[in-house]
């Protein structure tokens, strides 16, 4: 088959734009896959930080002016863990898929008993007691994507073992609110449970796919407008040229050696190659030129005698 200058060029520039499109499409999908999980883990560690904030606060001051009222009646709010839990959950109002647990394997309420995942991780903090932190990803049964931030969670507060060495050190209104079954036999700087921070990673990934489209559609465009641009100089400056040249040419193989008009306009190798042309095709005019002479002094008059 035959093809065309163009048509090669065409096809060779395609190939290599293929090639070179499908490598940014990957590396930018990476690039921005990563940039949404380091975005989702900044929020992430936010919301543990403000936990965290919330329960210095608590135990620096609102535990201390409590003290006295525990005697009476047990206030949750004097609990650190409890002021962050509530407190997180009235920002969860306004943004319902951020999630925050303070969990305990032998918790005081109820309510902060951990899942069956959450267990999996506490007892990986427990057993890896250098371990600060714990990130995964997991999916909630409606399938949404949540990436998910653990800090372990341990006692290093003495004040804290009188409410949770044993039920007979514990307040009694502490008991009388949650019963002595629970929250007791923990022990100083052991983990006995973790803080969870979850975070939806969904509009992150969203956000890294259209970007990864608006991305590939300009790459696109480009292409589209270099190989216009392109097509035009290689007609322009090449395949008008060469067809020229290839005019002249056949006519020259035709025995037309007449003035025939050649690009040698420029200084490229195309220039050049238009002058050596228009060279050969004036020796080889002169040289018809000798031979015609040449034949015409070597005829013989028609009236001489041998």
């Amino acid at each position: 088959m035959k093809l065309s200058l163009a048509i090669k060029f065409n096809l060779v520039f395609v190939t290599i734009f293929a090639i070179g499109l499908t490598a940014a499409g990957v590396v930018a999908d990476r690039v921005l896959q990563q940039q949404a999980l380091d975005e989702t883990r900044h929020d992430a560690n936010v919301l543990m930080s403000a936990a965290e904030a919330m329960q210095s606060y608590t135990a620096q001051h609102i535990t201390p002016l409590l003290a006295t009222q525990i005697q009476y009646s047990f206030v949750p709010e004097s609990v650190p863990a409890f002021s962050a839990i509530e407190m997180l959950n009235t920002l969860q109002s306004a943004f319902p898929n951020f999630s925050y647990r303070s969990t305990m394997l032998n918790p005081t309420n109820p309510r902060d008993r951990p899942t069956d995942w959450e267990t999996e991780v506490i007892s990986h903090l427990h057993d890896q007691p250098a371990l600060k932190e714990i990130t995964g990803q997991r999916r909630t049964p409606g399938g949404e994507h949540l990436l998910f931030l653990a800090r372990p969670a341990s006692i290093t507060d003495s004040t804290c073992m009188q409410c949770h060495s044993t039920p007979s050190a514990a307040p009694r209104t502490m008991l009388d609110k949650y019963g002595p079954a629970n929250g007791f036999g923990w022990k100083m700087n052991d983990v006995i449970g973790a803080e969870f921070v979850s975070v939806p990673m969904s509009e992150s990934i969203a956000r890294g796919r259209a970007l990864w489209r608006n991305f590939m559609e300009a790459l696109t465009v480009v292409f589209a407008v270099v190989l216009v641009v392109l097509n035009l100089m290689v007609h322009v400056l090449v395949t008008r040229r060469l067809q020229t040249l290839s005019r002249a040419a056949d006519e020259v193989s035709l025995g037309k050696l007449g003035e025939v008009e050649l690009p040698t306009r420029g200084s490229d190798e195309i220039a050049s190659l238009a002058v050596s042309f228009g060279r050969m095709r004036t020796s080889l005019v002169t040289a018809f030129e000798i031979l015609d002479e040449t034949g015409a002094g070597a005829t013989v008059p028609s009236g001489s005698q041998a």
